[in-house]
Formats: C-alpha cells, sequence, structure tokens
C-alpha cells in the first residue's frame, strides 16, 4: 500500500451540513493521526471548513458527487486544494466499511493511498456553460410540453385549430388563440385574414369552456415570459462559446451534428480530450458503451449504463438527423446496422460512433472533411 499524502481530507456532504474528517501524518506511517468537524454549508460554513483545513495544511481532498450538494463545496474549496470528487456508484464497488457514521473518515482513507474513484470535473468556464445548455434544454422541453396541452385541450374540444395554423405558438396563432379564449367565433375568414393561404374548407363553432380558456391564457402569460429568457439564454451561450470556434467549426462538420449539439457537446466533455484516456473511456463515461454478458454461450443483458444523460440525448438527435442526410456514409452504416439489429441498437452504435470521431477530430483538430481525405489518400496509398 503506497500512502500518497501525508495530509488530506474526505468529506460526507449532506444537504443541510457536511462532516470533514483529516488524517495526517508521515508518509511512513500507517496509523495518522485524525481530526473531525462538522460545517453547516452556508457561506460562513464553507469558508470556516476551508480554514480549518488550510491550518491542518490539507493537499487532498476527496468527497462524494451527492446530487447538486456537492458544487458549492466544491466551489469553496478549489482554488486552495486538489479535490477528487467520486462517483457514488464506483464507491459502492470497493469493499470497506463504509456506512452513514464513517463516510468521512473512509473517504479520507482511500484519498489518502489514491484508492478514491476520480470523475470527471470540468473547468470553471465548461462548468458555466454546461449550466446554461442544461438550463436551455429544460426550457425547450417546458415550452414544448405546454403547447402539447394546448394542442389537447383544442382537440377535446372539438377545435381544429391545427388543421388550419402549422403553429400555433406563431403571431398568427396566437391571435387566433386569443380570440378563441375570449369567447369569439372563428370562422374561415378570420383564418385566412391571419394567416395567408390556410385552407377554407370547414368552419367550426365551439364553445370553450371557462376553465379551459383560463388554463390557456395562464399558459400564454407563462410562455410569453419564456420567450424573452430563452433569447437572453441563447445570447449567453453565444458569448461563452466564443471562446471555442474551432472546436464548435469541426464539430459541425460532423453528418447530424449541428451547432446546438456541438455546444452541448462542449459544455458536457470540454474541449480537453487527455481528460478521458481512449475514446472507450469517454463512451464508458457518456453511457454509450453495452454491456458484455455472455457465459456458456448463453447472453444475458447488455444494456448501457445511465451515463450524461444529457450528452447521449443530443447524440441520438444527431444519429436521426444524420440519417436524413442523403448519400452519408454515417447514414448507409445506419441502415446497415439496422437491418441486422434492429432500430434501438442501431441508434446506439452510431451515437457510440458519432462520439468517438468527435473525440478523435478535436484531439487531432481535423474537422470531418480533412478526415475523409486523409482516409482516402491512405486507402489510395495502400492500393498502389
Amino acid at each position: 500500500m503506497v500512502i500518497l499524502y501525508e495530509s488530506c481530507a474526505g468529506i460526507d456532504i449532506h444537504q443541510a451540513m457536511i462532516a470533514v474528517c483529516v488524517l495526517h501524518g508521515p508518509l511512513t506511517t500507517t496509523r495518522p493521526k485524525r481530526e473531525e468537524r462538522r460545517f453547516d454549508t452556508t457561506t460562513a460554513g464553507l469558508t470556516a471548513c476551508r480554514d480549518f483545513l488550510l491550518s491542518l495544511k490539507v493537499q487532498a481532498v476527496g468527497m462524494e458527487s451527492t446530487g447538486v450538494y456537492w458544487k458549492p463545496v466544491w466551489h469553496a474549496l478549489v482554488n486552495d486544494f486538489e479535490l477528487i470528487l467520486a462517483n457514488p456508484v464506483h464507491m459502492k464497488s470497493i469493499k470497506g466499511q463504509k456506512t452513514d457514521k464513517k463516510d468521512a473518515h473512509w473517504i479520507a482513507k482511500l484519498t489518502r493511498i489514491g484508492f478514491l474513484p476520480k470523475s470527471f470535473v470540468p473547468g470553471e468556464t465548461i462548468q458555466e456553460l454546461r449550466e446554461l445548455t442544461r438550463q436551455r434544454k429544460h426550457q425547450v422541453e417546458t415550452r414544448n410540453r405546454e403547447v402539447n396541452r394546448i394542442h389537447n385541450i383544442l382537440q377535446s374540444g372539438g377545435i381544429k385549430l391545427t388543421t388550419y395554423i402549422e403553429d400555433i405558438m406563431g403571431a398568427s396563432g396566437r391571435n387566433l388563440m386569443n380570440l378563441l379564449v375570449n369567447g369569439e367565433v372563428i370562422a374561415p375568414t378570420i383564418i385566412k385574414s391571419q394567416e395567408e393561404g390556410s385552407a377554407t374548407s370547414v368552419s367550426f363553432r365551439r364553445i370553450f369552456l371557462r376553465a379551459s380558456s383560463l388554463y390557456v391564457r395562464a399558459i400564454f402569460r407563462y410562455l410569453r415570459f419564456l420567450h424573452p429568457t430563452n433569447e437572453v439564454l441563447e445570447k449567453r451561450i453565444d458569448i461563452y462559446l466564443n471562446q471555442y470556434d474551432r472546436q464548435l467549426d469541426i464539430l459541425d462538420s460532423i453528418p447530424g451534428i449541428d451547432k446546438v449539439t456541438a455546444s452541448v457537446f462542449i459544455a458536457e466533455v470540454g474541449i480537453d480530450m487527455e481528460q478521458f484516456p481512449t475514446p472507450g473511456h469517454l463512451a464508458s463515461w457518456a453511457g454509450l458503451c453495452p454491456g458484455n454478458n455472455e457465459s456458456a454461450g448463453k447472453k444475458r443483458s447488455s444494456k448501457t449504463w445511465h451515463g450524461n444523460a444529457y450528452l447521449k440525448k443530443c447524440l441520438y438527435q444527431a444519429v436521426y438527423a444524420a440519417r436524413r442526410q442523403k448519400n452519408s456514409p454515417i447514414a448507409l452504416r445506419l441502415y446497415q446496422l439496422q437491418a441486422r439489429h434492429g432500430p434501438q441498437k442501431a441508434t446506439i452504435a452510431i451515437a457510440h460512433y458519432l462520439l468517438k470521431l468527435a473525440y478523435f477530430l478535436i484531439g487531432n483538430n481535423l474537422t470531418y472533411t480533412d478526415y475523409c481525405q486523409q482516409k482516402k489518400i491512405v486507402r489510395d496509398e495502400l492500393t498502389i
């Protein structure tokens, strides 16, 4: 057993408090001195924790990624100590006496001997970009969810507005919806005046339930609030992405990946591919490595781990986008895999490929076009 730190700490993080255990002593001793304290998770409490660790000349601090509670602790200590963030799933696989009562001590012991499994944590700038892109995703999903509710309300009332208006949240659609919630009758002539070229073969005269009209009004107010918020969010994301123009160009050159998907990739993975030793490590971290559980000729479950849900979903969307591109080798490969393994496994396989391709291109500063040209040159040289 090799001891790496003369003084290190383990932190067990809870919502309202943190338990800190410091182990310090010579590298040759197996019985270091133990110091334990508890602090609340307010700014004053975290500052006191930092001062306590500095007074004991702590070199490294280990902690578990408990929900979002670890983030303020991380930001309070990141400038003064080497921090190691461990995934609780990986912690469970380590044999030992980890209980609620001894969590901090157990984490400190693992940190001291270098056994604490380290998770990937990007730099401050990437973390801020990550928060923005995740907030954008949640707002888009919220808007789509509310729009679908309006669709359901209209359909349940027998109002076929979507037959005439493609986007009921557009300017024309909102004007017609305002007429509906105010109890007015919408005739085809009104629709035609609001939306040029609309169909005029059918008119409808339905009574809008009062409860439904109140609900639609509330949704409209909420969506009006979301619209300027989304614009501010997009501008803020663009400010951060201006630092990564080259990486954006590289990712945008890959079939199926647009600017939104590229921004999510940078926000979740960063631009330093050396954080992951191999593309396989990155794919495993993202949750795009199916298991291989086979024994005595019997194949059991090969499902993927949860991984990074934000990155996975974006890559799945990139696969669907690549499928619609004509003469794309990625689309051709997808159809081949679908024929043999079905659509779900084919989608996972192509998402895995896109992730490894992005890893390689960013690591070598190549666009997808440059990569294909290099492959063609090598192939031509081999055939000579």
